[in-house]
């Protein structure tokens, strides 16, 4: 299990296959030691038994749909994550009447990598997040612009199909914001973080923009921690406690318990007690929203 402030994991395959007659057509590889594995492998031999009871070749069914011929084999044998798009037409050229179709929320968790998806599902559950950056925008909080730029400094450097794979994968984590009763959610940002220019002026403004869009939601709190303030236990790095309703949690801290995530309720209670100080020397809310507002003038 992972835990990641959405600045790691979320790296990934993506391969295009060439559609006859018909433009080409992203599609995801598949670990086979990834659990959701045998899930691609069922859409697959799903599609397959619906081709064969209306007695279509792979040949023909790939003309019918507008697909590739390489893609659809792929996608029969489980090596291929199909777009919502490809699972929409096969159905209705097959006339599954919407077995196919149903697929597409299994095969748009499917497209993220395992550690992803392991984070999203803590995140689901969570009803309190504490969250302290001190390097970078909290991936929770980052603009798809700003998460793009960011990514892309990564080296070795990805792929043009696992930069989007990465993008993709955070902005889905953003569902969070979306939920009705949502979360408790408290952030507290290192002032560096607003002022380093990611991604060039625009798309730094357009990240301020989002941070006070996110502020004013009634279950957020964002805090920045001034520069100035030095003599925190946040110096050693992120900090994230994550609680649930059934009284548990969960925290992960990089210089804490080998940076790995943790159970047990005395180390997630150091945690605790660290991001609490955090938040005391950081500007209140209020403070902070006012203090955005500021840098987005200077922007």
């Amino acid at each position: 299990m992972g835990m990641d402030g959405g600045d790691g994991g979320e790296r990934g395959q993506q391969r295009t296959d060439g559609a006859a007659g018909a433009a080409d057509e992203p599609g995801w590889d598949v670990d086979p030691d990834d659990e959701i594995a045998s899930v691609v492998e069922a859409l697959g031999r799903q599609q397959k038994r619906w081709r064969e009871k209306r007695g279509l070749s792979v040949v023909e069914f790939a003309e019918a749909v507008g697909y590739g011929e390489d893609l659809v084999r792929k996608v029969e044998r489980g090596a291929r994550i199909p777009r919502p798009e490809y699972l929409d037409k096969a159905d209705e050229v097959l006339g599954a009447g919407g077995f196919i179709s149903a697929m597409k929320e299994e095969m748009a968790k499917a497209r993220y990598p395992k550690k992803v998806r392991e984070l999203a599902k803590l995140e689901e559950r969570a009803v309190e997040l504490s969250l302290y950056s001190n390097h970078n925008v909290h991936g929770l909080l980052q603009t798809e612009e700003f998460a793009r730029a960011l990514l892309g400094t990564w080296r070795p450097a990805l792929s043009q199909g696992d930069l989007e794979r990465a993008v993709a994968a955070r902005m889905a984590r953003q569902s969070i914001f979306d939920r009705s009763p949502g979360p408790e959610l408290s952030f507290v940002l290192e002032e560096v973080t607003l002022r380093r220019p990611v991604g060039g002026t625009m798309v730094m403004r357009q990240q301020l923009e989002r941070l006070l869009e996110v502020g004013k939601l009634r279950n957020v709190e964002i805090q920045v921690m001034p520069m100035a303030r030095w003599d925190h236990p946040g110096t050693a790095g992120l900090i994230e406690v994550l609680k649930f309703g059934d009284g548990t949690a969960v925290g992960r801290s990089e210089g804490a318990f080998a940076s790995r995530p943790v159970f047990n309720l005395r180390q997630v209670r150091i945690l605790e007690l660290r991001y609490g100080i955090i938040r005391a020397q950081a500007l209140p809310p209020g403070e902070s929203l006012a203090f955005i507002e500021r840098m987005l003038g200077e922007t």
